[in-house]
């Protein structure tokens, strides 16, 4: 089969995925575009907090009783965020996914005080205990989530899949979080879109030429209400509870989709500190403010 270009579609991770493959001359195709589905499925399984045999369910569920040990999959990924959790001082916190208990996003309507503040008493990566391959969450009721960066690295697990049976032009895009496995076949970049965040149509704001490593947005425009002319997001700071108000959309080019879809999220949760932070981490960015100003490196 000479696959000059050839897409495969499915549904995971409650997103369209897609998986494109460029000039790749084998009769094997669709088994590799099932190898990389799989490897997708098999993150979904392992770490969605919404499966309750899935590490993240089972680690949720002895907080303030057990230990449990982790496999070195899982390690490095709670080495990860923690590594992230100190460079933004504490904004990216995986224990803050119980902060939903207290937004509805399907009301216009913002969270009761009490009910907030019964969740940020239980928000904290200081209160997770890692010793001997294993995780302890000290509180009662605490939860570690890895929605912040389980899509993320499951584009570039699913990107490596492919690599290691010998594609090196494509991409996948899980929702948005794409990673780039080479450029095209004649050695040019593909050029990816990034949404306009206040566009109802899908309009694109700016596009990207990319060679390789991986592209992520963060915005205020997936899942969000509006009252009395202010916009509240799902990107919640753990420290306040509270959305932050200052960018609409931030995008980050770096090495790997997981490493920009870290970035582009600490960067939302910051004020205009955000542009030095990006500009210090050297990964080439574009950002708009909340009064539609874009910022670029």
């Amino acid at each position: 089969m000479n696959a000059e270009f050839a897409s495969h579609v499915f549904r995971s991770m409650a997103s369209r995925c897609e998986i494109c493959i460029a000039g790749l001359n084998s009769k094997n195709i669709q088994d590799i575009f099932i190898s990389g589905e799989s490897e997708v499925r098999r993150i979904e399984k392992k770490y969605s907090r919404y499966l309750n045999e899935s590490v993240i369910s089972r680690i949720n569920a002895s907080a303030g009783k057990n230990w449990l040990f982790c496999d070195e999959e899982t390690n490095q990924l709670l080495d990860y965020t923690e590594s992230m959790y100190q460079i933004s001082g504490g904004l990216f916190d995986i224990t803050s996914g119980v902060l939903r208990r207290a937004w509805d996003f399907f009301e216009s309507k913002l969270p009761d005080p009490v009910i907030l503040q019964e969740c940020l008493s239980i928000v904290g990566w200081r209160d997770v205990v890692r010793a001997n391959n294993a995780i302890f969450l000290k509180n009662h009721g605490m939860e570690i989530d890895f929605g912040g960066v389980a899509k993320e690295y499951a584009a570039d697990r699913c990107a490596q899949v492919l690599l290691d049976q010998g594609v090196t032009s494509g991409y996948v895009n899980l929702a948005g979080d794409i990673r780039i496995l080479g450029p095209k076949p004649d050695n040019t970049a593909w050029y990816i879109g990034i949404q306009h965040p206040r566009a109802r149509s899908g309009e694109m704001v700016a596009s990207v030429p990319i060679e390789s490593g991986g592209l992520a947005t963060s915005g205020d425009y997936e899942r969000y209400f509006e009252l009395d002319n202010k916009r509240y997001s799902h990107l919640l700071n753990p420290k306040t509870g509270y959305p932050n108000h200052s960018w609409q959309s931030v995008s980050v080019l770096a090495p790997s989709t997981l490493i920009a879809g870290t970035y582009s999220t600490i960067a939302m949760l910051m004020d205009h500190s955000a542009i030095d932070f990006l500009r210090e981490s050297n990964l080439p960015f574009f950002a708009i403010d909340s009064s539609g100003k874009h910022f670029t490196k």
